[in-house]
């Protein structure tokens, strides 16, 4: 029956993350044996229990009447006037709840279906439609383009460019490749980022918003990581922040990282009205939206104290814990000084010791011998390759174990 699938589902490749629990799942026997049970360090989600608040808001909701009906894709009135608050409350932007917001199930589902509307499919590649992506950047980016019959084209985040790369650039290294910025309908952007933990500047903000209303393309800003910083840490910003973002940008947000709710799928996106619009057309076709109490729970969550406070204790946390694996990963000998550890989201980006040939082989061989889950970078792009992506979600007593394991098992950076 494959024969009967398009070339674009055909070629694509399972999650890496789901790989990497696939292949710990099939170690698991053996390494419990071997006193190395399986620690995931590798999926971006937060083990703590969301706020007691939206728990108990989904409780009573699931109570009320008319909960279990159809709800509109675009989502329902209660839980978008929410939204607009947050979005003025916090960045002082004023968002119109019937053209300008629109409810999605995840922001993963949301960036997909916008890439999914923005790229005529065709066969030829060098025919194809463009969208420029952050590399490294988040794994499913480039997936979600090749499944829409697309092309992605990666813009270096290096040190040298304080990850921050100069857009004009990106576009002159595109044509010298053999493509044209006319074949281009998007710039994907990402802070803080996956997997980096960099934040930009409000400055470099402006830039990518000059950069696509000057190549006449859509700015798609993943702000899914926007409320995990650290204190001290710079100010992670909207893109609508910058005067005339509406004219060229959307915004992803999502529940799933500030609130410990990635099982809920709930989130929005927001800003040009055209292209709100269009999703939303698009979602009628596909979907019929979160269920009620979800939304009920989420909109009540959202603008509360207790949701401010417990983002603010879970970043600690994750400061905590960052902490507890940079001593470790010190005296195991990453040259952790020279790193400039992250102030936001709850990743580790790190480099492969040296005697590896590439970061799988790496990655492969601590988790046969340690059962450790880490991620090669090579999943992030191709300027991934060499180091490794580590997250710091899980209890701090496994992070003790984590350095306790690697220790035993002759993992050093040498």
């Amino acid at each position: 029956m494959k024969e009967l699938f398009n070339d674009y589902v055909s070629s694509l490749e399972t999650y890496i993350m789901f790989q990497i629990k696939q292949e710990a799942q099939r170690l698991t026997p053996e390494l419990t044996a071997r006193g190395r049970k399986p620690i995931s360090l590798s999926m971006g989600a937060p083990v703590e229990m969301p706020p007691e608040l939206v728990q108990n808001a989904l409780k009573k909701a699931v109570d009320g009447n008319d909960m279990h009906t159809y709800t509109s894709p675009k989502g329902e009135k209660y839980l978008l006037d929410a939204i607009a608050k947050k979005m003025k409350d916090k960045y002082g932007i004023e968002f119109d709840t019937t053209s300008e917001i629109c409810a999605l199930i995840g922001s993963k589902e949301g960036i997909a279906n916008t890439v999914r509307a923005l790229i005529n499919p065709v066969k030829e590649m060098k025919d194809r439609d463009i969208i420029m992506i952050p590399d490294p950047g988040y794994a499913s980016y480039k997936e979600m383009v090749k499944v829409s019959g697309g092309m992605s084209y990666g813009i270096p985040l290096t040190a040298e460019n304080n990850y921050m790369p100069n857009l004009d650039e990106a576009a002159e290294n595109l044509e010298k490749d053999g493509y044209s910025m006319k074949r281009v309908k998007a710039l994907v952007i990402n802070y803080p980022n996956n997997p980096l933990g960099a934040i930009c500047t409000l400055d470099y903000l402006k830039q990518a918003v000059e950069f696509c209303k000057k190549h006449k393309i859509l700015l798609i800003s993943d702000a899914a990581y926007v409320d995990l910083t650290f204190e001290g840490a710079p100010k992670a910003h909207s893109i609508f922040e910058v005067e005339g973002a509406k004219d060229a940008a959307i915004e992803f947000f999502s529940f799933s990282k500030p609130y410990s709710m990635t099982g809920w799928r709930i989130g929005w996106v927001c800003g040009n009205k055209d292209a709100v619009g269009i999703f939303s057309k698009l979602k009628s076709t596909i979907d019929t939206g979160i269920y009620k109490p979800i939304q009920k729970a989420a909109s009540e969550i959202l603008n509360s104290q207790e949701g401010e406070e417990y983002i603010k204790e879970a970043n600690a946390r994750f400061e905590r814990k960052q902490k507890i694996m940079l001593n470790g990963l010190k005296e195991l000998g990453w040259p952790i000084e020279k790193l400039n550890p992250p102030k936001a989201t709850f990743y580790l980006w790190l480099p492969i010791p040296p005697k590896y040939k590439t970061s799988k082989e790496f990655t492969d061989d601590v988790l046969r011998k340690s059962g450790i889950m880490l991620v090669p970078g090579s999943g992030f792009g191709k300027n991934g390759e060499g180091w490794f992506r580590l997250s710091i979600v899980a209890a701090e007593e496994q992070f003790e174990e984590v350095i306790k394991r690697l220790k035993e098992d002759g993992f050093r950076f040498e």
